[in-house]
């Protein structure tokens, strides 16, 4: 598998990540078979796995702990994230310094090893000053706990505020971002993505397959699959508002495409991804043997200029369908205190 830079850090990883967020009670309760998932990832010349504390409350770390476990842990580069609440207490969440020091131990233990390749803020924090917790990042830099730190679904506005201000405070900066990123997702183009090319940031995009809308199972001629993901956030996948009927259109429309083109509509999806020339590695999430190899299959895939084209009439270049599969509501338009003030 021909592997990647990760933005300028030096570090080289594969083409595909290997997500974990569905290994543990939020996807695979299996712990022996999400092991034998992550090994055949592994085997298949994958050496990015990325997790979550949040991720089924520290489980997802766990198992990748024991799936790494035999000398396997130092042949890979293993990122995590903190900022999702972890607790009843009100400081067991968020970006601070005092969180962020906690966290991570945790985070260690967990995972079972010394040290993290890429620790990543999950999501922005608009009430926490972002030096805060470029601050806290580097002292864990220096002490060895973690290698780098990127940032996750970050606005372009607060990707270049996080640079300058570790540049004019001397702080470790964010050397990569982890954006939404899909055929029905396309609002980085506009700016994420040309900001991250700009400032040599390494890109791993989440949820390449929408949230599953591009797994194929969505057409308008069949009954929408039974979905974990949609019993947990409705408001993506509910059929009777507007804005995932639109995604419907376009599911089955660049079904449609796949099929004529002689591929799954899986493959034309991450390949899509991971064709972008500001992305690093998408990262796939399989929660079964099964979807890893279906996922895997998009290695051998290539989408030329005809097909992109015709990508581009079903759904524009920079273009969401839906502002809530964005990842995060700025608080400027989500509070409408402060959209009236």
């Amino acid at each position: 598998m021909e592997l990647r830079p990760l933005g300028r850090t030096g570090v080289q990883v594969s083409p595909l990540c290997l997500g974990a967020m569905m290994f543990g009670a939020w996807g695979n309760r299996d712990h022996d078979d999400s092991i034998r998932i992550i090994h055949r990832a592994l085997d298949a010349g994958i050496n990015f796995v990325d997790t979550a504390d949040v991720y089924s409350a520290g489980e997802s770390e766990e198992i990748v702990a024991k799936a790494l476990a035999g000398g396997k842990r130092e042949r890979v580069v293993l990122a995590t994230k903190v900022h999702g609440r972890m607790g009843d207490d009100p400081n067991q969440f968020g970006n601070s310094r005092r969180w962020i020091l906690e966290e991570v131990d945790n985070s260690l233990r967990r995972l079972g090893t010394d040290w993290i390749d890429l620790y990543q803020i999950h999501r922005p924090e608009p009430g926490t000053d972002i030096d805060e917790t470029l601050g806290a990042l580097t002292d864990l830099v220096r002490a060895g706990k973690i290698r780098y730190f990127g940032s996750s679904t970050f606005p372009p506005s607060q990707i270049v505020q996080a640079q300058w201000v570790a540049e004019r405070r001397g702080r470790e900066r964010f050397v990569t971002e982890q954006p939404p990123y899909s055929l029905l997702v396309r609002g980085i183009e506009a700016e994420v993505l040309p900001v991250c090319l700009e400032y040599g940031m390494g890109v791993i995009p989440w949820s390449p397959l929408a949230g599953g809308w591009l797994s194929g199972a969505y057409r308008k001629d069949a009954a929408a699959p039974a979905s974990m993901r949609a019993d947990r956030i409705p408001r993506r996948y509910d059929l009777s508002l507007p804005e995932n009927q639109r995604k419907l259109d376009a599911a089955d429309a660049l079904g449609r495409l796949a099929d004529d083109a002689g591929m799954t509509l899986i493959q034309m999806a991450i390949a899509f991804v991971m064709q972008h020339p500001a992305v690093t590695a998408p990262i796939i999430g399989p929660r079964t043997m099964e979807q890893l190899e279906s996922h895997l299959a998009a290695l051998d895939v290539t989408l030329d200029a005809a097909l992109l084209d015709r990508i581009d009439e079903i759904v524009p270049p920079g273009t969401n369908l839906s502002y809530a599969d964005a990842g995060w509501d700025p608080p400027a338009v989500a509070n409408a205190s402060l959209r009236r003030r």
